[in-house]
């Protein structure tokens, strides 16, 4: 994911606050620049006149953690989440990075935000700059899972769990009659509309969206890129199974990595979750699902490496029961 400014400084300050803008300004230019120690000291100087500014404990934090000062940059992220409890900068997250706060759901606030900011250039960054090719790769991985139970891969009703502009529907359009879209970002939805594809657009959390699904509703769940920032997957594949019919799958993309020492799930710089083969065997396993397919794909590119992901396909046993 590209990394944008969460929001304008002037949400969070009032006409009268113009010197600490200025400073904070500033202190961006600087930044730019490469001179850290600069603008942490013109960061510094704005936090004397506006002691509760979010966006300038933010970038300080950022900047002491470029800097390598651990201590200070967690102090600097907690004060920008003490100012902003909604947290639309993501704060928390560098905190688990730092491993000072132990992992957590995303805040939905910063999740929101992003994707508000990021929708109009969605389509061209993914594609363009970081060579995203998530949907394409479920498509083929359904394709594969249908042509070995020697089923059509036509659906009639699927739902696409975090839809972002529509690029999942998009290569599905051809195997599904009826698209629901779901996505936090309501700009996101606004772009999805544009595409004709989606019967339904939902601006709501994925979870909670499918809770209000009823039983055995849809043959196809897909998930392209967005399980990335989900911590827990486990309520969502439940939740899936619940929802798909007898013979339905649940296609998703996720980052991964495959070290033997730490936690099954990790946040990484990209400030993206990522999960470990073993935890989706077993959670995908936990939720009655039959994992068809979990093969290690890239979906994108981060500096021009291939980031480590898994593309999985689990479907619903024709004797599924729920417990």
């Amino acid at each position: 994911m590209v990394n944008f400014e969460p929001m304008s400084v002037r949400m969070f300050l009032s006409s009268g606050d113009l010197l600490a803008d200025r400073r904070f300004e500033f202190a961006r230019d600087l930044l730019l620049k490469g001179d850290l120690a600069a603008a942490a000291d013109l960061l510094s100087q704005a936090l004397e006149l506006v002691p509760d500014f979010t966006s300038a404990w933010f970038t300080l934090g950022q900047i002491y953690e470029r800097l390598g000062r651990r201590d200070e940059a967690v102090a600097a992220f907690r004060r920008a989440r003490a100012a902003d409890p909604a947290d639309r900068h993501g704060a928390s997250l560098y905190l688990m990075r730092h491993g000072a706060e132990q992992l957590s759901a995303m805040p939905p606030a910063y999740v929101q935000t992003l994707f508000d900011q990021y929708a109009p250039r969605f389509d061209a960054a993914l594609i363009n700059d970081l060579g995203y090719r998530g949907p394409g790769l479920l498509f083929k991985a359904v394709l594969s899972v249908r042509a070995s139970a020697r089923k059509p891969a036509f659906f009639k009703r699927a739902i696409d769990l975090g839809c972002g502009t529509g690029l999942g529907a998009m290569a599905f359009a051809k195997e599904v009659d009826h698209f629901t879209g779901v996505d936090l970002s309501p700009r996101m939805i606004e772009w999805a509309r544009t595409t004709g594809l989606y019967a339904e657009l939902e601006v709501a959390d994925m979870l909670q969206s499918l809770r209000g699904k009823p039983d055995g509703s849809a043959e196809l769940v897909l998930a392209a890129d967005a399980m990335v920032y989900v911590a827990d997957l486990a309520p969502l594949l439940h939740e899936a199974a619940r929802v798909l019919t007898p013979g339905g799958l649940f296609a998703f993309t996720v980052e991964t990595h495959d070290s033997k020492d730490c936690e099954d799930v990790l946040i990484g710089d990209g400030l993206r979750y990522t999960h470990s083969p073993a935890y989706i065997r077993a959670h995908v396993a936990a939720a009655r699902l039959i994992l068809s397919q979990c093969e290690k794909r890239s979906t994108r590119n981060e500096d021009n490496d291939p980031v480590p992901g898994l593309v999985v396909v689990a479907a619903k046993g024709q004797n599924f029961s729920r417990r």
